[in-house]
């Protein structure tokens, strides 16, 4: 029955969103934002609280990174929100607009969803994300958190839910299901009737199951199993900066590497020396007969190794004779995430970039820069990796749908 008043609630304030105005979101963005540092206290003491837990049950450090908050991340969270009342309002913008022979004006114009679900795990800076990106384009938006981060997930939630109050805005354009069982998972997922969209955002597991078992429409957002193909015209020092900082800058994001593909010609100048520099960041690496020769501390890779997202200090090192062979091996084991090449070659970085299937492709730069933030977005709702409505970082004009608008003049068709 919770979940159903959630529903009517979030239908209830849709109209009040639709209609509000661009200057109106902006102010009240820029306010939430105060309110989220001015809270930072009773937010931080509620993360201790998942911290704590999260320990206790064994979580990797990864995930662990993962769900922490610090004053600079909350400071961040609130940046987002400021970055987003600065952006463009896509809401209201028309699309184009022709004459028709019978003097007909058409044209499309940006228009919101109207109620987004969303379903996540330990990130609890998407609670803030989800919500600026929803508010700034007239959207409502359904939260269904994790069980690792609810506490934290509880204070942001409460700390905008209040600003709004105070604002005279329905406080339900934001709403939090606390409940976090399977079972009403499970139901959320089936509320076609009050949601009109559903974004997973985690792993490969919840994401699957949301995908198979939703009768909401589902934008899915992928895991990582981001690959770096280093060609054998690389250089060398390019390269290792652009590994480390893609493995070891921040682990448990899915832009980051998970898998390493060396070209045969290059793996005895590239490898010794890459390895000592992940060793000193603690990665351990799996590596295929070829490479492992050539990697001191190194493991014998599994086949399963290719496909893994590791989320952790771990990274599977491939070694490939040819672009051709290169492309083939990420297209086969990617989650069409994000792949980037290292090459001195215009061919093979032209080659690459039109044969690799994924939804951000890189030459001579670091996977970790697919991101809203990176890309200019702003906050974003996640990364899609599949290939209908939007593709890539989400930022506010993936929140937006379309309608014709028709002009006429007292036309009637014959």
């Amino acid at each position: 029955m919770e979940l159903l008043e959630i529903g009517k609630k979030a239908r209830a304030a849709e109209p009040f969103m639709r209609k509000l105005g661009t200057n109106r979101k902006n102010e009240l963005l820029l306010k939430c934002a105060e309110a989220l540092t001015k809270g930072s206290r009773e937010i931080l003491e509620a993360n201790a609280l998942d911290m704590e837990r999260g320990r206790e049950n064994g979580m990797s450090s990864g995930l662990l990174d993962r769900l922490q908050l610090t004053d600079a991340r909350i400071e961040g969270m609130a940046e987002g929100l400021r970055q987003l009342a600065a952006l463009e309002d896509p809401i209201g913008e028309v699309l184009g607009m022709k004459r028709r022979p019978n003097g007909l004006l058409i044209g499309q114009m940006r228009v919101p969803l109207g109620v987004v679900g969303i379903i996540y795990e330990a990130r609890p800076n998407v609670t803030a994300d989800a919500f600026g990106l929803c508010f700034k384009t007239g959207n409502v938006v359904i939260l269904k958190g994790g069980s690792d981060a609810i506490h934290s997930n509880q204070a942001i939630v409460s700390c905008l839910r209040n600003c709004l109050r105070e604002e005279k805005i329905p406080e339900d354009a934001i709403q939090l299901i606390e409940d976090t069982s399977r079972e009403t998972t499970q139901a959320f997922m089936k509320m076609n009737q009050y949601v009109d969209v559903l974004i997973p955002r985690g792993g490969a597991g919840l994401i699957r199951a949301v995908v198979e078992n939703s009768t909401i429409p589902v934008i899915e957002t992928g895991t990582g199993n981001c690959h770096i193909f280093v060609d054998e015209s690389a250089d060398i020092e390019m390269a290792i900066n652009i590994i480390l900082n893609a493995k070891t800058q921040r682990v448990g994001v899915c832009n980051a590497c998970e898998s390493l593909v060396v070209h045969d010609g290059i793996r005895e100048k590239l490898l010794p020396e890459l390895s000592r520099r992940l060793r000193e960041k603690q990665v351990e690496m799996r590596a295929d007969s070829r490479a492992l020769p050539l990697v001191e501390g190194g493991i014998p890779a599994s086949e399963e190794d290719w496909g893994r997202e590791y989320l952790d200090y771990i990274l599977s090192i491939k070694t490939v004779s040819s672009v051709d062979e290169a492309i083939a091996h990420i297209n086969k084991y990617n989650t069409k995430h994000s792949e980037a090449i290292i090459t001195s070659s215009y061919e093979n970085a032209r080659k690459f970039l039109e044969e690799v299937d994924a939804a951000a492709v890189y030459v001579n730069a670091s996977t970790r820069f697919t991101d809203g933030f990176e890309f200019g977005f702003g906050a974003e709702i996640g990364i899609s990796t599949q290939k209908l409505h939007v593709r890539g970082p989400m930022g506010l004009q993936a929140l937006t749908t379309t309608k014709y608008i028709i002009y006429g003049n007292g036309q009637i068709r014959p």
